[in-house]
């Protein structure tokens, strides 16, 4: 069963590990020094991570190099784009009333 891209995210190591990554592929070893915990538990991590498809993984020699996957963070980003165009609709409102606000104020 394919992980969960919101619950891969909402952990904070999870994230960390993704903007490691964002920059350049990393081997589990590389990225463990980064972190106070164990190589078995950003190991696990990583798995979420590939289990959702936020990583891929490339096999070089003996070492397995991770590397981001922004196509998959695209679904994220397309997701939220409704409630964006919403908070810029209410927003934009927000600014109407706060003008005609400072105008009616002027006027008097």
């Amino acid at each position: 069963m394919k992980a969960d891209i919101f619950q891969a995210i909402a952990d904070p190591t999870r994230r960390a590990i993704l903007v490691l990554i964002a920059t350049q592929a990393m081997t589990p070893n590389a990225l463990a020094e980064h972190f106070d915990t164990t190589r078995q538990a950003v190991s696990k991590h990583i798995k979420v991570l590939a289990d959702c498809e936020l990583l891929t993984q490339n096999k070089a020699g003996r070492e397995i190099y991770y590397h981001f996957n922004p196509m998959k963070m695209k679904e994220i980003d397309h997701w939220l784009e409704q409630f964006k165009k919403h908070w810029e609709d209410r927003f934009s409102q927000l600014d109407q009333v706060l003008l005609n606000l400072n105008s009616n104020k002027n006027e008097n």
